[in-house]
């Protein structure tokens, strides 16, 4: 157990985070500058003492005193700012307490946040170089060189792409279908069982629907360029309701500027032929088949109930129906999967040719099966498969293009929050995903479990509206889903 004693509240999330990169096994227990008249003698001890010029902190174990620092804060006159340094300055002052005492660097240093890239972006806006930004990533966040290297390449790549667009002017659409065959053992995500809930499907696409017509008109004067069907599995839709959400998504918005149309067709034991088809002829111009791993034993642990065989079928049909931009989603990590289980994954992939490949790290959340299977994801070399994966992409012509973070990612507290990667062949990049990471763009986002983001640029500010989670709640609810947007849109853009 480790106790955190501060003056107040602020920067409690920041230093929670950090200190679980350290310890992420670690159980903390925060208190209040009025409790420290309760002797901790027991157990691991940081306390922190906040000044305007200063701050202040001091390790402790059993007792016994075993690290003490101070950091002088130049103050900014601007106030953000200045709540910005100070904050960044309680960071590095805990994360070199906690590095000393604990022997460790972390590779991704004080950066606990799941866009990475903002950073060097930011940067390069300003007119910084690349060595420039580099050498901040390390010095003043305590990047490793090999991390602030990625940062760096990604932010540049996302940069040159993002001039392609007018995005401040621009949103996109994320449609979500929350429909699955069955639901895997690690997934978190808003999903409900085809086979036993599909009676619901009619009355979740009539409300779908619904929510579409609302948000053809809702953004006037900007322009829609991208969108994205994602859930769950789309095509856990039967081809019926599929073709009818494909065309009902063609007749309603304006495709005047739509520079990206992606499904995630998803799981291969749920595409068909005809539903390929579907997409070819609606104009689907990306699509995302994901095996997550190649190795039969462990997608039948999982709970993905297909073979690799099917996998393989499923991207052959796509390539004879014409998709000339498809994604395949791995995951590294699987309970039981071993380097060399996962370098044989890459070979099988690679041997399929998609034009994109997205690395993900195992996440554990509270509401998937498998973090209450805490065996089954015990997993060696994390760190070692996520670089066979970077290599292996390197090596067959995929560049890195946009990456995200997650809290609770299996491996070692070196790389704590290990990062999710796409990598992509020229041309082949995913719009939408950089969009949606990067926050640079409006996402309107539609049914159950949706989340709107409005980005204003100018004030450094996102906003989220929400939609409901449970599928008949979406169903019943619906009038006020589309109210939750409407009154925020009218507040914050008509007013």
């Amino acid at each position: 157990m480790i106790t955190i004693v501060l003056p107040g509240e602020a920067y409690y999330y920041d230093i929670q985070a950090l200190t679980k990169a350290f310890y992420p096994m670690e159980e903390l227990v925060f208190a209040t500058g009025e409790a420290e008249a309760v002797p901790i003698t027991e157990g691991k001890k940081i306390k922190f003492r906040f000044d305007t010029d200063r701050i202040g902190i001091s390790y402790e174990e059993n007792g016994i005193p075993i690290f003490e620092d101070v950091s002088p804060v130049i103050t900014e006159t601007e106030e953000e700012a200045r709540k910005k340094q100070y904050k960044n300055e309680v960071k590095r002052l805990l994360y070199r307490c906690l590095s000393r005492v604990s022997g460790q660097k972390l590779d991704w240093g004080t950066l606990t946040g799941v866009r990475p890239t903002k950073l060097p972006m930011a940067y390069y806006l300003e007119g910084q170089t690349e060595e420039e930004v580099h050498k901040r990533l390390q010095e003043e966040y305590y990047l490793s060189s090999g991390k602030a290297e990625l940062c760096c390449e990604i932010a540049k790549r996302e940069l040159r792409l993002l001039e392609q667009l007018d995005y401040e002017k621009g949103y996109s659409i994320y449609i979500g279908i929350p429909f699955c065959p069955t639901t895997c053992l690690y997934c978190s995500f808003t999903s409900y069982s085809y086979e036993k809930l599909g009676s619901y499907a009619d009355a979740y696409l009539e409300a779908l629907f619904k929510e579409m017509d609302y948000a053809k008109n809702c953004m006037p004067g900007k322009k829609l360029e991208s969108i994205y069907i994602g859930g769950g599995t789309p095509t856990a839709l039967c081809e019926e309701q599929f073709e009818r959400l494909l065309k009902k998504v063609r007749q309603t918005f304006d495709f005047t500027y739509v520079k990206e149309f992606t499904v995630e067709a998803g799981r291969p034991d749920s595409i068909t032929e005809e539903k390929l088809r579907l997409m070819k002829e609606y104009g689907v111009g990306r699509i995302s088949i994901n095996p997550q791993t190649m190795q039969q034993r462990t997608l039948d642990m999982i709970g993905r109930s297909h073979s690799v065989d099917q996998i393989r079928e499923a991207l052959h049909m796509a390539r004879r129906i014409g998709h000339d931009n498809i994604n395949m989603d791995l995951i590294v990590g699987l309970p039981g999967e071993t380097i060399a289980d996962v370098e044989d994954t890459l070979k099988q992939v690679g041997e399929l040719n998609p034009d994109s490949i997205t690395i993900h790290s195992l996440v554990t959340k509270r509401a998937a099966r498998l973090n209450l299977n805490r065996e089954l994801r015990d997993c060696d070399a994390i760190d070692a498969m996520v670089e066979s994966g970077r290599l292996f992409c390197k090596e067959h012509g995929y560049a890195p293009y946009y990456m995200y973070r997650q809290k609770n990612t299996t491996g070692s507290s070196k790389s704590a929050n290990q990062e999710n990667i796409g990598y992509a062949r020229k041309g082949k990049e995913g719009i939408y995903n950089i969009l949606i990471m990067e926050e640079k763009q409006i996402i309107l986002a539609l049914g159950a479990g949706g989340s709107s983001k409005f980005v204003f640029p100018g004030e450094n500010r996102v906003e989220r509206v929400e939609n409901v989670k449970s599928l008949t709640d979406y169903i019943f609810r619906i009038d006020e889903m589309i109210e939750r947007k409407r009154s925020f849109i009218e507040r914050e853009f008509h007013a």
